[in-house]
């Protein structure tokens, strides 16, 4: 069985965008051409590699092998693509970021402004994408650098075929409604905050987590009353005096001023914002790797 790199690449597609649709656009292909397509890599493998539902189109788990492989062959490709490119000195045309909102609002605007200014003739292109996707576009080559984070307690996402590197420490800071009881305090540790309705994400989601593995640690129960994995909402919530919240720092540094006090638990946690791109990165990547650590020094 030879496998077809073209279909591949119509299989990758559709397991990042979760449709056969917005794959299709993607690609510049019909959605239903794009969907032959993958019937015809169904029929080499002979076996149905998605699952079409009301939610979207998800892979199956023979899907998922294929998947993965197919990214790691795509990531050759566009290795091969860039190395043809650098030894006839052609200068790159584009570069694609992703991200998650704090460090979009935080760390990006500089770091993209100031690579701007150096590379004016690369097109950019900025990718809101949530931890932990994101991983298998830079594998793909469809993404040449992924900003990302792990929260305390959330196992680390799979870098097979990429390299994963710390940009920074961002410390969960405890915000507090104006007026608390424990307004004077510049420490808190939980077992003083058990009373308090809490504000975090749904269970599953990092920051609830971190949240419920520093409850376990410290031996007390939290309840979060208010679901939210916005921290805007977050901030806006506990301004109305509804709860309090952990919250990174980064998010704190671009937020607008509010009705809020910020302290610090007595134990400290942190999450890692970290940069994700291929193995060796070539100009301009490199570049705009400088930009952001030099962002995330200010």
């Amino acid at each position: 069985m030879a496998l077809d790199i073209e279909r591949l690449r119509v299989l990758v597609e559709v397991a990042h965008s979760g449709s056969i649709a917005a794959a299709a656009k993607r690609m510049g292909f019909t959605a239903s051409a794009l969907s032959q397509q993958l019937a015809k890599l169904e029929r080499e493998v002979g076996e149905r590699l998605v699952d079409r539902g009301p939610g979207g189109v998800r892979p199956t788990p023979l899907g998922e092998v294929l998947v993965s492989h197919g990214e790691r062959v795509l990531g050759a490709v566009h290795e091969a693509e860039d190395a043809i490119r650098d030894a006839r000195r052609l200068p790159r045309e584009h570069l694609s970021v992703g991200t998650f909102a704090s460090a979009g609002q935080a760390l990006v605007p500089a770091a993209l402004a100031t690579f701007r200014r150096a590379h004016p003739q690369v097109r950019l292109s900025l990718l809101d994408i949530e931890p932990p996707d994101g991983y298998g576009l830079v594998t793909s080559g469809n993404l040449d650098l992924l900003i990302t984070h792990r929260y305390p307690d959330v196992p680390p996402a799979s870098a097979a075929g990429v390299h994963r590197a710390r940009l920074m420490t961002d410390p969960l800071r405890l915000v507090l409604p104006a007026g608390h009881r424990h307004a004077a305090a510049g420490r808190l540790p939980l077992a003083a905050l058990t009373a308090d309705e809490w504000i975090s994400g749904a269970p599953g989601v990092p920051n609830r987590i971190t949240l419920d593995g520093a409850a376990r640690r410290a031996g007390v129960e939290l309840h979060v009353a208010y679901e939210t994995r916005d921290y805007a909402v977050t901030l806006a919530l506990v301004g109305a005096g509804l709860g309090v919240a952990l919250v990174p720092d980064t998010t704190l540094r671009s937020a607008e001023h509010g009705a809020y006090l910020v302290r610090d638990l007595d134990q400290p946690m942190a999450r890692e914002i970290c940069l994700v791109h291929r193995p060796r990165p070539r100009t301009p990547i490199s570049d705009m790797v400088t930009y952001l650590h030099d962002a995330a020094s200010l």
